[in-house]
């Protein structure tokens, strides 16, 4: 017997489940691409932007690059079961590498990871739309804001820009300065030298600034949560700190 329309639009509703289960049960990972993509880009300033819309991404101030060169690596897994065939595209334009990523379909699920290797002297500023940022090496600016990722730098003496709308933000570095912004998300610092200026804001999680042992022009503060300060203090002092949060514990201590 033929069954009714209810019947066969159940059916329809319980496999459609099965299949956007059995795809999500199994997420792509851009580290089973065993045979990543590699590509140079010729750079001609002294700056470099990069423009991600959903990836995660390695920056990294390479010693041994070629001067003027932009070493690229790129893994990528991606299925679409319902939809286009995915893919990701990489161009480069002025001092602009731009990185895209394309998965569209009623059941897609897809992965890309990019690292890129800096030469030494070149500010870098990165945009990622989704997607951790991962940075080291770097004794120029540096930059980095993405809306909706964890950010990590390390090993690094330039100034530091960092703001994340949707994630922490940590830096382990010997920057003179550096202003750290998280719209949701923790913040934390660790100062290897003395630094000129420190800026640290979370609107909704903690921050942890820890600094070598000196003396401090320190402003905390937090709307809702605890406020500890055990540096030596001082307005006088050159080297000013600022910490606050609107949701979490704001902590600046002499590092360990």
């Amino acid at each position: 017997m033929a069954r009714s329309v209810p019947a066969r639009a159940a059916a329809m509703t319980v496999v459609t489940g099965v299949l956007v289960a059995g795809v999500s049960a199994c997420g792509a990972s851009a580290d089973d691409d065993k045979h990543p993509d590699h590509r140079s880009f010729a750079l001609h300033g002294r700056t470099l932007t990069v423009d991600s819309d959903d990836a995660a991404l390695e920056i990294v101030a390479a010693r041994g690059n070629k001067a003027g060169t932009v070493q690229v690596t790129r893994w990528f897994k991606g299925r679409v079961v319902v939809g286009g065939s995915p893919g990701v595209s990489w161009s480069f334009q002025g001092d602009r590498l731009k990185l895209r990523m394309h998965c569209n379909g009623f059941i897609a699920d897809c992965a890309a990871k990019y690292r890129v290797e800096v030469p030494q002297g070149v500010a870098v500023n990165v945009d990622d739309g989704n997607g951790s940022v991962r940075a080291r090496g770097f004794a120029d600016a540096l930059g980095i804001h993405t809306s909706n990722g964890a950010v990590h730098v390390t090993d690094s003496t330039g100034p530091l820009d960092l703001r994340s709308d949707n994630g922490s933000l940590r830096a382990e570095v010997s920057a003179q300065r550096v202003h750290a912004e998280a719209a949701n998300g923790a913040v934390g610092l660790t100062l290897g030298r003395v630094p000129d200026q420190v800026d640290a804001t979370s609107y909704n999680g903690a921050v942890t600034i820890a600094l070598p042992r000196a003396t401090y022009h320190v402003k905390a503060h937090s709307d809702n949560g605890a406020v500890s300060v055990s540096v030596p203090r001082d307005d006088r002092s050159p080297h000013t700190v600022s910490a606050g949060s609107s949701n979490g514990k704001v902590t600046v201590r002499t590092a360990n």
